[in-house]
């Protein structure tokens, strides 16, 4: 996805908040400020190529270079694990009830759902305390765009990128069904912390590596997927994958730059810069397989 004029506001607004989750020194603050809009004077040409989430790690780096922080969003991650573990049997349940197709339907929703616990996104607040109940009723109202029956074919070499720490356990019931209907998995996550994106220190707490077949990681703190940064094993796994499942919008975002097919991307569209690349509303929840 190419970086859109919209893109210049949220990148500023996402990099104050990520400073005053690290501090409430206001001089700091300001500094990171000033960094993100002197990235931003330099580097912010639409029209020019530069992908969002390229941007997105511009400003991101700047900031924590400042902070001298290596995980602002440490403690929102810690919470979002809390929500989401304590939510884990309400879900599995829903994924139970069905059959099949609807099996793998359900924990895909559920997990398209869990892209909804996110932080510092303009304009998209996030009710932790809520989240059980938006959850219950996100879930029945369900997938506006739903692939699900056309990924099934193609679950023999599953490359998951996962995308936000906390919501990586909601993706363990997509895992566990293409484990179920006897596919391989490999899991994907971020190389160093960057925002509040899933890194190797979810897959060993929740002892992820025993539900898949390989975790390979993304290589560096890039925003996304940035395979300049990445190891030649992820490489190597998306060029053979039968099907990579795309999470979140950050990994769309790098994702779209490259050619890979087939390519599912779930997510929900809590970007309107996204949700129009994508051809689609803002505020949905999508399951969209590229072939």
């Amino acid at each position: 996805m190419k970086i859109d004029p919209r893109c210049a506001y949220c990148l500023l607004s996402t990099v104050y908040y990520e400073a005053c989750l690290s501090t409430d020194n206001p001089e700091v603050i300001g500094k990171v400020v000033v960094a993100g809009l002197d990235a931003l004077h330099n580097s912010f040409k639409p029209g020019t190529g530069r992908s969002t989430a390229r941007m997105a790690t511009i400003l991101h780096r700047s900031a924590l270079k400042i902070l001298d922080d290596p995980d602002p969003y440490k403690k929102k991650k810690i919470r979002s694990r809390q929500v989401i573990k304590k939510l884990m049997p309400q879900a599995r349940l829903l994924v139970d009830n069905g059959v099949q197709i609807d099996r793998f339907r359900h924990a895909i929703t559920a997990a398209v759902i869990g892209n909804t616990l996110d932080f510092g996104v303009d304009g998209f607040d996030v009710n932790e305390e809520g989240f059980e109940q938006e959850f219950n009723r996100l879930f029945h109202m369900g997938l506006t765009v739903d692939d699900s029956d056309k990924m099934i074919p193609l679950l023999g070499d599953v490359v998951y990128l996962a995308d936000n720490s906390g919501e990586i356990l909601l993706d363990t019931l997509v895992i566990e069904e293409i484990k179920r209907l006897g596919g391989k998995v490999t899991l994907v996550v971020r190389g160093a912390p960057i925002l509040n994106d899933a890194t190797m220190e979810d897959v060993e707490i929740h002892d992820l590596d025993k539900m898949v077949d390989t975790v390979l990681t993304t290589g560096s703190n890039a925003i996304g997927v940035c395979l300049d940064e990445a190891p030649r094993e992820l490489q190597d796994a998306l060029n053979r994958a039968t099907l990579i499942i795309s999470k979140g919008m950050a990994n769309y975002e790098t994702m779209s730059e490259y050619d890979y097919k087939p390519i599912a991307y779930m997510l929900r569209t809590k970007c309107q810069a996204v949700a129009d690349d994508l051809g689609l509303d803002v505020n949905i929840l999508i399951a969209k397989l590229i072939e």
